[in-house]
């Protein structure tokens, strides 16, 4: 059997991504303005929400405010209702075409998210990256779902990986692929606020009994 070298499997890789970005040349065209002129915009501090002294609805302000984050691109692009990922701020479809597979990694034989998506952004070619790279699992879609009912699905531990409070919120603020939406690199609109004060919301959330929004 032939070995193939390190710097073989470093020019393969390099295709790869090479054939990615020729089978959709408008890849993450619509991000395409340098980072400095793109601005997501800030969350509001916890504090804010101190004067609310109903608890329920301090909660549910907390986490209309939390959710800015989690209804942008950053993070509904990787959590889609079918099998197939979308990308920009536009929400369009991944090109080229891949599917989740069984453990949202891709399809077995066909094209895998480490195919093109490595440890790191590779900003030279506008392709993101993260060492956890994946699809959310299908039972955290949130494409099509209005805040309310992502509220609900996450708290669930049926739907949530089996997560208590507890690790949901250290999830949001401490997750590596969670953090990748504030540095998401070449010239993609980051979440808005920092990690920081969305896991701060979140905590808030939980703390204040994590009532949900309506609808």
């Amino acid at each position: 059997m032939r070995l193939v070298g390190t710097g073989a499997l470093a020019l393969l890789a390099g295709s790869a991504v090479a054939v990615a970005i020729a089978a959709y040349p408008g890849l993450d065209r619509a991000d395409a303005a340098p980072e400095a002129t793109r601005v997501a915009g800030g969350l509001k501090p916890v504090a804010d929400f101190a004067k609310i002294a109903n608890k329920n609805e301090r909660a549910v302000a907390l986490f209309e405010e939390a959710g800015k984050v989690l209804q942008s691109p950053r993070c509904m692009n990787c959590h889609p209702a079918g099998d197939r990922p979308t990308q920009t701020d536009r929400m369009t479809p991944h090109q080229p075409m891949v599917v989740r597979g069984e453990a949202g990694v891709g399809a077995p034989g066909g094209l895998a998210c480490t195919t093109c998506h490595h440890e790191a952004n590779f900003d030279a070619a506008r392709v993101p990256g993260n060492p956890k790279w994946q699809l959310a699992p299908i039972e955290m879609a949130w494409q099509g779902r209005s805040l309310g009912q992502i509220c609900t699905q996450i708290k669930d531990p049926k739907l949530n990986g089996g997560k208590t409070m507890a690790q949901l919120v250290h999830h949001m603020a401490e997750d590596e692929l969670v953090g990748w939406g504030w540095n998401p690199g070449g010239g993609r609109t980051p979440a808005p606020g920092t990690q920081k004060q969305f896991g701060e919301l979140i905590k808030a959330w939980a703390d204040a009994g994590a009532a949900c929004p309506k609808g």
